[in-house]
């Protein structure tokens, strides 16, 4: 069989070392490694501010570009540093003086390092809401995947197969790692703080009490999903109610001036006329 496949296929040739290593892309290849090199160096001299929170701050953020704690921390470095100086060049070319050259590039140095924190910042909450989104579907069909005969395991399985997104990528992480054998109490829990939804945490919470009482999975998943729909609901109720008091400032600055010029206008012009008469 083997010299069949063989003979059909041919010999598959073994692919050199250095053409694996250009095929990679070049974040891979050059800035991931510049970035560990430069966090190692800069962290013997530098201290790790509150290395733990940023390393939970990057996994709820997805862990963009697969970063560690300190690479992060040294991005911030070289971004404040670029931006304060190229703030503090440019103005320095428009001939301004060197008070406003100093607070511009403190400025740059400000808005270099906060930028990071506001993007990570940024993908929590978009990962949040997609997830608080989903999480409503997620629990109906396994809900209904649990009351069909599938056990819990079957029905995360279906649930990576049917949904896409973050919950179904976790679902899908959540299942390895049992795989590999890690209790399914445990890896909830570790699902349950990489994700960061309260919503979420509840239902886990919820799970590992109904699994060590032995109550039954399928009522526990089904008061879950009333909740959730239930709480989501709150939620949009409650952002329609603060819509008017967020359209009251660009209603009181924007538009009634606009609307006191053109009605008022023609009256003031007219008065200002007979005055001068």
């Amino acid at each position: 069989m083997k010299k069949r496949v063989t003979a059909v296929i041919g010999v598959e040739k073994p692919v050199p070392i250095r053409q694996q290593e250009l095929s990679a892309p070049l974040y891979q290849r050059a800035i991931k490694p510049l970035l560990s090199q430069m966090s190692f160096i800069m962290t013997k001299a530098l201290p790790v501010v509150q290395e733990e929170t940023i390393s939970k701050k990057l996994v709820r953020a997805g862990n963009p570009g697969n970063l560690a704690p300190r690479e992060f921390i040294v991005i911030k470095y070289l971004l404040a540093g670029i931006t304060g100086l190229v703030l503090w060049y440019i103005f320095s070319l428009l001939g301004k003086s060197s008070i406003q050259n100093l607070v511009l590039g403190v400025l740059g140095l400000v808005i270099g390092w906060l930028l990071p924190d506001f993007i990570v910042t940024s993908n929590i909450n978009r990962r949040k809401e997609e997830i608080e989104k989903q999480l409503p579907d997620v629990l109906d069909f396994l809900t209904v995947s649990v009351e069909a005969g599938l056990g819990f395991d079957g029905a995360l399985m279906k649930v990576v197969e049917k949904f896409k997104g973050i919950l179904a990528d976790e679902f899908l992480l959540l299942l390895q790692e049992i795989k590999l054998g890690k209790l399914r109490r445990e890896a909830l829990r570790e699902m349950a703080d990489r994700i960061g939804v309260d919503d979420f945490s509840n239902f886990v919470g919820s799970l590992i009490l109904a699994d060590q009482l032995g109550v039954s999975i399928g009522n526990v998943l089904r008061l879950q999903a009333k909740d959730v729909r239930t709480k989501r609901r709150q939620r949009i109720e409650e952002m329609a109610m603060k819509a008017p008091i967020k359209m009251l400032f660009p209603l009181v600055f924007c538009i009634f001036p606009t609307l006191f010029v053109v009605l008022l206008g023609p009256a003031f012009l007219q008065i200002m006329k007979l005055f001068a008469k």
